[in-house]
């Protein structure tokens, strides 16, 4: 993947994961830290973020889309990041702002890459030229075991509804993306205790010289 341009003034900080593993409390309480610490956020998601992206979030999740070839998923998914990398991203941090992300490329790689069992590197190609690159100064990987996880949820769209197989490779696509650049990732046990995890979490962030942030 195309290494990240980082002459830019704010922070981008990833959360990753499978469905159901508590990225969505871990983003709130990273924000509400920040927020105490007077740090300018921006707290946004992918797929979505921006009009054309909630719209391919809604083809994309619906049960009622129904079989989507993968190439066309990856491709969909690649023009959501696009467009929010354009609209949202970029512009918070050029002007300095730390921007919290509720998925990001990871996702596209561990579930079309290597959920669909497409080619991750093709994938990695298609996701960095449509994000120009850009790489997360953090990203906080929560892994569980899908079946503690997926499994139990009701009401599953469309790529929740994938299958077991498909769930576990997933995962495992996550960790090997973890293990290639463990500098750049934080892997924690999910659901081992909320404000536990949002301590560590913290701590790693006064790391990335958010000025303001205590560990």
């Amino acid at each position: 993947m195309a290494a990240s341009g980082r002459s830019r003034a704010g922070r981008l900080v990833v959360f990753e994961g499978g469905d159901g593993v508590g990225k969505s409390t871990q983003v709130r309480l990273a924000a509400r830290a920040l927020a105490e610490a007077g740090v300018e956020h921006v707290v946004t998601h992918e797929p979505g973020g921006t009009r054309l992206g909630e719209a391919l979030r809604g083809l994309l999740l619906d049960p009622a889309t129904g079989d989507v070839a993968p190439r066309a998923e990856v491709l969909l998914y690649a023009a959501d990041k696009a467009q929010h990398l354009h609209q949202v991203v970029r512009p918070a941090l050029d002007r300095g702002a730390v921007v919290i992300c509720d998925r990001y490329l990871d996702s596209m790689l561990a579930y079309q890459g290597a959920g669909r069992v497409l080619d991750v590197e093709d994938v990695a190609a298609i996701g960095a030229w449509a994000t120009g690159g850009l790489v997360p100064d953090l990203t906080v990987l929560l892994d569980m075991d899908p079946a503690r996880a997926v499994g139990v949820k009701r009401g599953r769209d469309r790529l929740e509804q994938a299958g077991d197989g498909f769930h576990a490779r997933v995962r495992q696509g996550f960790l090997d993306l973890a293990a290639r650049a463990p500098e750049r990732y934080l892997v924690l046990p999910a659901r081992t205790g909320r404000e536990h995890l949002a301590r560590l979490i913290r701590h790693r962030l006064t790391g990335l010289g958010i000025e303001g942030l205590r560990g």
